[in-house]
């Protein structure tokens, strides 16, 4: 049995492992036990907490880990995967070109306190471009990709349908302001539809505790805030920095993370010029936008 206090048993050899606080690359991952082998949906940021969550996920199931599953590019999910050695690392097209182009991200202007360790990169071998299945024993995985930007251009659902468990990713934050700047906040929503559509019962989020399908509103309430925000500053001439000093956040105030604000802002006002969802715009300027709205670099405790 797991002595892990970040694994929690979701379902017969399904495993939810959440890190607290969930605050910025403090991710949740998963992993299934199918007797011989074991497969690991999502990495984790630092070598350190990597190395934590294989030896976890290999002990729980007292098998190898054989397959690894990326729900999506960024970073907090995905720096780990080397270290999965004699590992399959599965995910998106887009996840393996975004990776290929970009390597490692540490973003060390913004965030100040992350125990990295050592990190290579090591993108997907294997991609897909709609839908995969992985097969872990007598448990199917199926991988969705929404077909659009939302979180990100390349996000991918894990849903176990004979279990009703759905590994989400980052389309949904619990209880953190939910990330849109490289995605798409109305994407993001057509994409929680979609989830909708699944009818999970439980939900791995990509941050935060495992949760019902009650956390699918609260996600989707901030994102027509953020386009009814940027409408509305836009309109009166604000840049994004502006608008989010200005925002009055409502029901979503005890929302952590709220610095995300302006970045989303830049995200969903290029939207509001008739950007493509997902296309690419000035990451540094919005970025820079988050420092400055926090009042200093962010604090990460990865």
């Amino acid at each position: 049995m797991d002595q892990s206090p970040f694994a929690r048993r979701l379902s017969d050899g399904v495993f939810g492992y959440v890190q607290p606080d969930g605050s910025w690359w403090i991710n949740n991952c998963g992993f299934v036990s199918a007797g011989d082998h074991t497969v690991v949906i999502d990495t984790c940021s630092t070598e350190r907490r990597t190395r934590a969550l294989l030896e976890t996920a290999a002990s729980t199931g007292g098998a190898p880990v054989t397959t690894v599953v990326n729900t999506h590019h960024h970073g907090d999910h995905t720096n780990g995967n080397y270290l999965a050695a004699g590992a399959t690392i599965v995910g998106h097209r887009k996840t393996r070109e975004v990776m290929v182009a970009t390597g490692i991200n540490t973003y060390e202007n913004a965030f100040t306190g992350s125990d990295w360790g050592h990190l290579e990169l090591r993108p997907p071998e294997v991609v897909f471009d709609d839908r995969l299945t992985v097969h872990a024993g007598d448990v199917r995985l199926e991988l969705i990709h929404p077909g659009h930007a939302a979180h990100t251009t390349n996000d991918v659902l894990v849903w176990l349908p004979e279990r009703r468990v759905l590994f989400v990713g980052d389309l949904i934050f619990n209880g953190g302001s939910p990330f849109a700047l490289m995605g798409s906040p109305a994407g993001w929503r057509k994409a929680l539809d979609l989830v909708r559509e699944l009818e999970p019962e439980t939900i791995v989020p990509g941050h935060g505790p495992v949760c019902g399908p009650e956390a699918i509103d609260v996600v989707d309430g901030y994102l027509g805030f953020l386009q009814k925000l940027a409408s509305h500053g836009k309109a009166a001439g604000l840049t994004p920095l502006e608008a989010a000093r200005e925002a009055d956040l409502g029901p979503y105030e005890a929302l952590s993370e709220q610095e995300r604000l302006p970045a989303n802002l830049h995200r969903a006002y290029a939207e509001l010029d008739g950007l493509e969802w997902g296309a690419p715009i000035d990451l540094g300027a919005a970025i820079a936008d988050m420092v400055t709205f926090n009042g200093a670099p962010i604090r990460c405790f990865s």
